[in-house]
């Protein structure tokens, strides 16, 4: 019998991850179906319910659902816990297990595809959002000398670096902090691009040979122009996308998928 797995968002119809997941299951010689589920902004637990009892097996989840998705699992990865926000659902009999597989995407993407050792670098996230908290336990993982987390609420940034501070070296703080500071990777966690809007950056934030990295795909930003014009290499996010979603196939299915054919896939369309 075919498994079947869905993600649930709302809105959901943009979602890629029925391609991709279909492409993994190709690739792999996997039995299973993937759908995208419009879950009312309401009744995201009561659509999970119904798809579980339908014989779902796991499901991904987007915006805006993914702290509910914590709340309903039932048991927790530890980078789950340190995000606060669940992406990856899989039902295990009785028991539904919540994982984050964001911040593994984003390190995959960052190491693998763009060739960056994070190791002993100086790492600026930008936003102390979901996207944000998602992240900064991998990127602490990878051992960079030193992570700031820059937010317009200061003491949200604080807070955050304060409560991940036994991971690794991270600090938190405005972006006035940021003059006369500079990062040999910026990553733009923040809503600003879905507005068109520019995240209020010094302009010699970007250390020498820096690569600014966007998590939104599929537009050139106006955080990424900035980065370009100031000498820094450029990354959108479709590569996380991908990656993120291959480490939550090889938790559903113990298999792990290549993830290079599919996002050259993806940027070819």
């Amino acid at each position: 019998m075919t498994d079947r797995y869905a993600v649930f968002g709302n809105p959901i119809t943009h979602s890629k991850s029925p391609r991709i997941h279909a492409e993994f299951a190709r690739q792999t010689g996997q039995d299973l179906s993937y759908e995208a589920i419009l879950a009312p902004l309401d009744g995201f637990p009561a659509a999970v319910a119904a798809f579980r009892a339908t014989g779902g097996r796991g499901a991904n989840v987007t915006v805006p659902f993914k702290e509910q998705a914590f709340e309903l699992a039932s048991r927790r990865t530890e980078r789950a816990e340190a995000a606060g926000a669940v992406n990856t659902l899989k039902f295990e009999g009785q028991e539904i297990l919540g994982d984050n597989t964001d911040g593994a995407g984003l390190v995959a993407d960052l190491t693998r595809n763009l060739g960056l050792d994070l190791a002993g670098r100086r790492i600026l996230l930008l936003g102390a959002g979901g996207a944000a908290r998602g992240v900064i336990l991998p990127l602490l993982g990878a051992m960079p000398a030193s992570l700031f987390i820059a937010n317009r609420t200061a003491d949200k940034a604080l807070d955050l670096a304060r409560r991940l501070a036994a991971a690794g070296p991270v600090e938190g703080g405005g972006f006035d902090a940021l003059p006369g500071r500079q990062f040999d990777l910026v990553i733009n966690a923040t809503a600003a691009s879905l507005a068109g809007e520019l995240p209020p950056l010094p302009n010699d934030v970007f250390a020498p040979g820096a690569l600014a990295y966007d998590m939104m795909y599929g537009q050139d930003t106006p955080f990424l122009a900035f980065a370009r014009a100031r000498g820094a290499r450029v990354a959108d996010g479709l590569g996380m996308l991908v990656e993120q979603a291959a480490e939550a196939f090889y938790l559903w299915r113990g298999v792990r998928p290549e993830t290079a054919p599919v996002i050259a896939l993806l940027r070819g369309a």
